[in-house]
């Protein structure tokens, strides 16, 4: 059963992980490639920050049972803040993450409680509740967190984070990978199947 209060405190903990990791982060290190291909540190905070930005818009627009973009000028305009932003120094960077993520919480917070199960749009089109925003903040942070690469692993995902996550992707597998293919993979008889990264 989603609680907000819970789901907000877990947010608060994965943004403050986040940040303490951030923290004397150099120009250099913005500047290196991240784990995940094309983008670098700096692109990949810059998507953090963003991602932050369009949760208020979305929670924004389900206090006033309004269905909004997640992101102004949709994919295209997404993929060109991110690309303009990667060019920022870290004391910019680290700033922007901080500053959005104060104001996903607060939004948040300030949600009344009807709203939670109101619906919102997605950068791809899919409709799903306000609840769903909350959690996908929170995936967004963990997940990108590990993709940065500065020393945040697998083994870091707090275990409520884990199950949670497990309980969503598991059943989506099948259509990631090819039945067959997770089929061989799960019995022994094929390679694990290659799997597309998200971001």
């Amino acid at each position: 059963m989603f609680r907000p209060d819970q789901s907000i405190e877990r947010l608060r903990q994965a943004h403050q992980r986040l940040l303490e990791r951030l923290s004397g982060l150099t120009d250099d290190e913005v500047r290196a490639p991240s784990r995940l291909p094309d983008w670098s540190v700096g692109h990949l905070l810059t998507h953090v920050a963003r991602n932050a930005d369009s949760m208020v818009r979305r929670l924004e627009g389900a206090a006033r049972d309004e269905i909004v973009d997640q992101y102004p000028g949709g994919p295209a305009g997404r993929a060109t803040e991110i690309e303009v932003g990667a060019l920022r120094s870290a004391t910019e960077l680290v700033a922007d993450v901080r500053t959005s993520a104060l104001a996903a919480e607060n939004t948040a917070t300030s949600l009344p409680g009807p709203a939670w199960v109101r619906l919102t749009r997605s950068v791809g089109g899919e409709l799903g509740s306000a609840s769903s925003v909350l959690i996908g903040r929170i995936r967004e942070v963990e997940v990108h967190h590990v993709d940065l690469g500065l020393g945040y692993t697998l083994s870091d995902w707090p275990a409520e984070f884990v199950e949670e996550t497990l309980a969503v992707e598991l059943p989506r597998l099948p259509h990631r990978a090819g039945p067959a293919e997770l089929l061989g993979w799960l019995t022994g008889r094929g390679p694990a199947p290659d799997l597309p990264s998200w971001r």
